[in-house]
């Protein structure tokens, strides 16, 4: 019985390295957030490596990506990060919602949330772990982009309009 269940295994793993996620490999920056903000060499380089594999439309993939589940895994990664964070299509979002955005890059990097652990994990991205001045650098940096906001906008156009629980939005 255990061969049989071993041999079924076996052939299920086989037959799904055979199947690939769709890759996420555009380089369509129209809407990327340096045509609208700031962001500096030193800033660009950090998020580079430690953000914009999961947060962005392009994915630099490890070599492990060839291998199912793993492929799948990643995919799955890679579209949960995009769907909380897009740096490529970070200025279609409303202003209110751009504003709360980088205070999120603020307090997920400051409570040490972002980058993920299973990202980092077992020395894999070790470039992706970031130092205290790393961190710092986000974090000021995002503080800016918020302060240039407020500078230009009413303030209660940066702030995003809570929901009723039929959808409608209210003040």
């Amino acid at each position: 019985m255990l061969k049989k269940i071993a041999l079924g295994v076996g052939v299920v793993l086989i037959l799904i390295q055979f199947i690939h996620p769709e890759k996420n490999l555009s380089d369509d920056n129209t809407f990327d957030i340096s045509t609208k903000y700031n962001v500096p060499t030193e800033v660009a380089n950090v998020l580079q490596v430690a953000c914009r594999d999961c947060h962005s439309n392009k994915t630099a993939y490890p070599w492990y990506n060839n291998i199912q589940p793993v492929a799948f895994f990643l995919a799955h990664h890679v579209d949960d990060g995009k769907r909380h964070l897009n740096f490529s299509t970070f200025t279609k979002l409303p202003i209110a919602v751009q504003n709360h955005k980088l205070e999120e890059v603020m307090e997920t990097v400051e409570e040490k949330e972002m980058p993920l652990e299973s990202y980092t994990a077992l020395g894999l991205h070790k470039e992706a772990n970031l130092t205290a001045a790393q961190r710092q650098l986000i974090i000021d940096w995002a503080k800016a982009q918020m302060d240039t906001l407020k500078a230009n906008y009413p303030a209660d156009s940066l702030v995003m309009k809570r929901r009723s629980p039929e959808g409608q939005a209210r003040d």
